[in-house]
């Protein structure tokens, strides 16, 4: 049986949590003897009467000191100290053994068992309070380096964490940033600069970029050393991108093999021994690190620096910059391949409207001649004028063509005059009626009663209505009925063109702006077209200011189609205004005038030589530059109609040359050919040419130009 003879917790002082002592004695009277002298001590004095007692409050509980008798019948207290120092727990435990008697060799016996000190009895108070005083502080001292080294473990694992915590976000703080910073341009010397940026000085002291070009060999692209205050070098700086040194190469081979990065000593860049060249002193290490898209090695990015820059834990951020510097990397070659591929895709359309344009113009000078003799056959007559019908519509599709090249290389620009809204429509619907009665449609025109002026270019906002009116005319069917409106509220103008015909799928409905998108495209899709008309309607509406918005109930349901522009109501300041175009009416010369066509396309030349003896002219043909110059001696022609692409010497040369002739000096050059483009505008003029057509031809528009040229002359001669 045990007793406790003060309870666990807090002293009688308040100021110390008690500790407990543990006293094992067969006699009651000794426990009482024990239990009055070490009350003074407030602590907890817990009593066994056995060593096997003992032994069960040792499991239980943990005791400052042991008061050990040595003489008990059960398990003698050699014997029960012997057990007590098996525990790993009571181990260290003071023991005091209590004994009336005890001899030499006990004494020894109880030393070597871990004794701490032996007391006989009777005991002296004074003595074993302050023995065991002595081993409860050592106990409370013991226990108080414990906490304090519990609370610096935790303490250091708790700053341990917070470091790794910050060093984590640190990392990802860096990455973020990398990822934003090579995400910016997709630019490829952008990007090497902008991994410049990023690696120096973080992860190394200089860095080097080494990419594989068109023929598989390993040039360096760019160049940096922070440490001299140099600015990244771009590879053009770089002798067109400087091969690398033979063991730089192997290096990076070594690398892109492996897959990872590898750690070689310090090596110069390329073989020509220069500043570039040479690595700065401090160098001793350089990192290749492979770049990859995908599969396919792009080259490597190389950092040098000294050791501590390429430790175990700087690999792994190492690692991921240069995974994202790869990315990167590839992304603007990409885009890159795709911008060459987008030039050469805006140069063959224009290339291809220029020599579709060729046959055009023989096919509509014949029609015009065709339209000039008197025919009988109703059969002959009907061919004339579907060719007719189609050379206008190819070349319309050609004009088409043209202007999606000159958006997608940002050259369409827009002369902005003042117009009225009466104007505009009337040119629109002059340009689209003949398709609209030949389909037998029914035309709707519906304007405000108020004068609405707008500030845009002529040509592009009739084009824009013309196509919204072609596009519904072909749409709508036969009988079919076709209206056009506008509505001015504000400062904006609505035009609307709307249709009772096909509709639009509610799915393609957002997609019907984009180019080259088309909602049928099955083979047999009865109403062709490039896709393109409505994404011009968008560019130049835009380009005025403007925007365009299309609705469709559906299938069936018809369109409507809507343009707004920026509007104002008409003032008297604004009249008088550009009124409607009548066409101009070619007078017969009065005399024999001589025109030079100038053509290497046979038929061209030839029938645009037809045509002009057919108006009462006197013409003649060269088909190249130097025949032209001799003709031009030789003939002697008020009036020179010249193509621009002519072999050998082009038409802007000859042009060139002939206002330098005295023949042709003051003669009337016009340029028709297949280039309509600004910059072809812009030198025709330069090289002396009066006017600028673009072939087919309007036919009575270049006999208007000619007649009204030759009228202006004989004024002046008058």
């Amino acid at each position: 049986m045990s007793a406790v003879l003060a309870p666990a917790g807090v002293s009688q002082a308040g100021d110390e949590e008690r500790v407990n002592i543990l006293v094992v004695d067969d006699l009651s009277e000794k426990h009482v003897v024990f239990g009055s002298v070490l009350e003074e001590l407030h602590q907890n004095v817990v009593h066994a009467r056995s060593g096997k007692e003992a032994l069960r409050l040792i499991l239980k509980m943990e005791f400052a000191v042991i008061l050990l008798d040595v003489n008990m019948p059960d398990i003698d207290g050699l014997e029960t100290a012997k057990l007590i120092r098996q525990y790993r727990k009571t181990a260290q435990t003071p023991i005091l053994f209590i004994t009336a008697y005890a001899d030499e060799l006990q004494t020894i016996q109880g030393y070597a068992l871990g004794a701490v000190d032996y007391i006989s009895t009777p005991v002296v108070p004074e003595i074993l309070r302050s023995k065991v005083r002595v081993f409860v502080d050592l106990y409370r001292m013991n226990r108080q380096l414990q906490v304090q080294m519990v609370q610096r473990e935790a303490l250091a694992r708790s700053e341990a964490a917070r470091s790794a915590a910050e060093e984590a976000i640190r990392r990802a703080n860096y990455l973020s940033e990398a990822s934003r910073l090579l995400s910016r341009s997709l630019n490829t010397d952008d990007t090497i600069r902008t991994l410049f940026q990023i690696a120096l000085p973080s992860l190394a002291d200089l860095a080097a970029v080494a990419l594989t070009d068109d023929h598989g060999e390993l040039r360096c692209t760019g160049l940096q050393d922070p440490a001299n205050g140099s600015s990244p070098v771009p590879g053009h700086a770089l002798a067109q991108r400087r091969k690398l040194h033979p063991e730089v190469v192997q290096a990076v081979r070594l690398a892109t093999a492996s897959r990872q990065i590898e750690l070689v000593p310090p090596l110069l860049l390329w073989e020509e021994h220069d500043s570039l060249a040479s690595l700065p002193e401090g160098i001793e290490q350089t990192a290749v690190c492979p770049l990859f898209a995908g599969d396919r090695p792009l080259g490597a990015l190389l950092l040098f620096g000294q050791r501590q820059h390429f430790e175990c834990a700087r690999m792994s951020l190492i690692d991921e910059v240069v995974s994202r510097a790869s990315i990167a990397m590839e992304n603007a070659r990409l885009y890159t391949l795709v911008q060459q591929a987008d030039t050469r895709k805006n140069e063959f359309l224009a290339m291809l409207a220029h020599e579709l344009r060729n046959p055009l113009a023989p096919i509509s000078n014949a029609v015009r001649i065709l339209h000039g003799t008197e025919l009988h056959d109703p059969t002959v007559v009907w061919a004339r004028d579907v060719i007719g019908r189609q050379v206008d519509h190819m070349s319309r599709m050609v004009d088409d063509l043209l202007d999606v090249s000159r958006f997608a290389r940002g050259k369409v620009s827009v002369k902005t005059e003042l117009l009225t809204l009466t104007t505009l429509c009337e040119r629109a619907v002059e340009a689209s009626e003949p398709l609209i009665l030949a389909r037998q449609q029914e035309l709707s025109v519906s304007l405000p009663g108020e004068a609405v002026v707008i500030e845009g270019d002529m040509v592009r906002l009739s084009q824009i209505l013309s196509n919204l009116l072609n596009n519904a005319s072909k749409f709508t069917p036969a009988r079919g009925k076709i209206g056009l409106a506008a509505a001015f509220s504000g400062q904006e103008l609505r035009i609307s063109v709307r249709d009772n015909g096909q509709g639009i799928d509610p799915a393609f409905l957002p997609h019907v702006f984009d180019l080259f998108a088309q909602d049928d495209q099955a083979l047999d899709r009865p109403h062709g077209g490039l896709g393109i008309g409505l994404t011009l309607v968008k560019h130049l509406v835009e380009l005025h200011g403007g925007k365009v918005s299309a609705v469709s109930e559906g299938s069936d349901r018809g369109t409507e189609m809507s343009v707004f522009l920026p509007a104002r109501l008409a003032t008297e300041a604004d009249l008088p205004l550009p009124a409607t175009r009548t066409p101009a009416v070619a007078a017969r010369p009065a005399g024999l005038v001589r025109v030079l066509v100038v053509d290497d396309l046979l038929a061209s030349a030839d029938t645009m030589k037809v045509l002009l003896e057919s108006e009462g002219y006197v013409a003649r043909i060269a088909t190249d530059g130097e025949a032209a110059l001799a003709a031009a001696r030789e003939f002697l022609p008020a009036i020179v109609i010249l193509d621009i692409g002519l072999p050998g010497m082009n038409g802007f040369e000859v042009a060139q040359r002939m206002r330098q002739l005295p023949e042709t000096r003051d003669a009337l050059l016009i340029a028709l050919t297949g280039y309509g483009e600004a910059e072809s505008r812009q030198r025709s003029q330069k090289a002396g040419f009066d006017h600028h057509v673009v072939k087919p031809a309007d036919i009575d528009f270049l006999l208007s130009v000619i007649s009204q040229a030759m009228q202006q002359k004989e004024g002046l001669e008058t």
